[in-house]
C-alpha cells in the first residue's frame, strides 16, 4: 500500500571521506499506515543490485541515536511514527556505488494482530555522484 514511498531516492548519499567513502544513507519511511515500536521490526534488509548488505552493517535512527538491527530488538521505549523520516547508515566500503544501481529496501514487521510478518518492499534506480543522489525512473 505504502511500499512506494518506503525510499526517499533522493536522500542517498555517501558517508565518510568524499575520496574514501566508508557507506551510504539514505530516508525511509515506514510502509505500514499505523506507528510502531521499534521492538517489533524484524528485520530490515538492504541490498544492491540484488545483492544483500550483511545485517551487521546496517544501521537504523528514527531520531533519538542511532541502533544496530540487534539493538533495535530490545528497543522498547523507541517508536517509529507513521510517514517520520528515518535515516538508515550503511557501512559499505567504497560507499554507493557509481552509475545507476538499484536499491532494495525490505521491512518485515509484526503486527499485533496478524498472525504472519508484514512484509514491505521498495526499490529504486539510483544514482549518486559526487556525494548526490539522483533517482531514475525504472523504463
Amino acid at each position: 500500500m505504502f511500499d512506494k514511498y518506503i525510499i526517499d531516492a533522493d536522500s542517498v548519499r555517501n558517508i565518510g571521506s568524499e575520496d574514501a567513502p566508508t557507506g551510504f544513507s539514505f530516508t525511509t519511511k515506514l510502509g505500514y499506515y499505523r506507528g510502531l515500536g521499534l521492538s517489533m521490526i524484524e528485520d530490515l534488509a538492504v541490498s544492491i543490485d540484488g545483492v544483500a548488505v550483511a545485517r551487521e552493517c546496517i544501521r537504523f535512527d528514527e531520531g533519538p541515536g542511532p541502533l544496530t538491527l540487534d539493538e533495535m530488538e530490545t528497543a522498547f521505549d523507541r517508536r517509529w511514527a507513521f510517514g517520520a523520516p528515518a535515516q538508515i547508515s550503511v557501512f559499505y566500503p567504497g560507499g554507493f556505488p557509481r552509475g545507476d544501481h538499484r536499491l532494495a529496501l525490505q521491512q518485515r514487521l509484526r503486527i499485533s494482530y496478524m498472525p504472519f510478518p508484514s512484509f514491505n518492499n521498495d526499490e529504486k534506480i539510483v544514482r549518486v555522484e559526487g556525494g548526490r543522489a539522483e533517482w531514475k525512473k525504472p523504463d
